[in-house]
């Protein structure tokens, strides 16, 4: 592979048959477009290899497509960082695009983030607007959790959900590109510079808020987010986990989505303010119940809900002990380290 514009990482857990279907769409995209762009596929060791392995070979795309199996499941942070470290070998691109394995690229969804980027080089990542399986629009992108964010979450009561809208973090955006805090990372452009400035992603998050923290981080370094909706991507969601299937009846949350959310606010806001967001939400947990209990609104409740959140929570000392992280695992701090030492 020459050095590439674009090495698109996609982390797959069970996935084969979707990553296959990823591919023809990205095959499509290449055959289109006038960039350089490679595939650095990474199976989280779930026995998705073979398969994935053997599409390569059937259809050709060894020139473009890159398969590396992990030696174990460490989560997506995990396993875009192998591909990052990959993509760094290869040259390292201008851009590196994370893709779930449940995606379709839609013509010119690449494209068309790689020229929004090159026009506005204060920008550091660049997401699009996703689409539903039945063809529907998602056009979704996010702000930071807060402490306000929380209490409009678990209260879902009218009138404080009125009042706290600056503060939800799902926002329903417009058709036009837009600054935001973050974007999904089903479909996310990064700018390669991003990486060299604040690491890659942290590992200690198994799944869930690892991209929320990295554009936290990025932020912080003066590399600002869009929203860049010329850019359309079909997600089913939530076939690895199925914890974010879209319309389905809310299920158990795992215990890494607390263990995330924990980590996310202790780490970016400092433990006093997290533990105050945990008694509030608890107390708005509470009030939404009621609210339910009322309404008759039992089933749309998250099951056993509360009970987890208390479990995790950082209010308790035991939980409190978090690893340092901010994406040293990259190992791009460490390479360019060697690289000056031994020139």
């Amino acid at each position: 592979m020459t050095k590439p514009d674009v090495a698109i990482a996609i982390v797959t857990y069970k996935s084969a048959d979707l990553t296959i279907d990823c591919l023809r769409s990205i095959e499509k995209e290449r055959g289109a477009s006038s960039l350089n762009i490679v595939v650095i596929v990474v199976d989280n060791a779930s026995g998705d290899g073979p398969p994935i392995a053997q599409a390569i070979d059937d259809h050709g795309w060894s020139p473009w497509v890159k398969l590396v199996v992990a030696p174990r499941n460490g989560g997506f942070a995990y396993g875009n960082n192998l591909a990052i470290r990959e993509a760094s070998r290869l040259g390292p691109p201008r851009y590196c695009h994370l893709l779930n394995p449940d995606t379709i690229l839609r013509a010119g969804a690449i494209d068309r983030l790689v020229a929004f980027l090159d026009a506005h080089p204060a920008v550091g990542i660049a997401g699009g607007s996703f689409e539903n399986l039945d063809g529907s629009d998602w056009p979704i992108a996010f702000r930071f959790p807060t402490l306000l964010s929380e209490i409009e979450a678990r209260m879902q009561f009218g009138p404080a959900t009125r009042v706290l809208r600056p503060w939800v973090v799902a926002r329903q955006m417009s058709a036009v590109s837009q600054p935001i805090d973050w974007v999904p990372g089903a479909s996310m452009m990064v700018r390669w510079q991003v990486f060299e400035a604040v690491g890659g992603f942290d590992e200690n998050y198994f799944l869930y808020f690892e991209e929320t923290d990295f554009s936290y981080r990025a932020k912080r370094k003066g590399f600002a987010t869009w929203y860049v909706p010329e850019s359309r991507v079909m997600h089913i969601a939530g076939q690895s986990t199925k914890v974010t299937e879209r319309n389905a009846k809310p299920k158990r949350l795992p215990a890494y989505w607390f263990e995330s959310r924990r980590r996310f606010f202790a780490g970016t806001y400092g433990l006093p303010y997290a533990m105050v967001t945990d008694v509030m939400a608890l107390l708005a947990h509470g009030v939404g119940s009621l609210k339910r209990l009322a309404l008759g609104q039992k089933e749309s409740a998250i099951p056993f809900f509360a009970s987890d959140f208390l479990k995790y929570s950082i209010i308790w000392p035991s939980n409190r002990r978090l690893a340092p992280g901010e994406g040293a695992a990259t190992g791009l701090a460490l390479e360019r380290h060697e690289h000056s030492r031994n020139s």
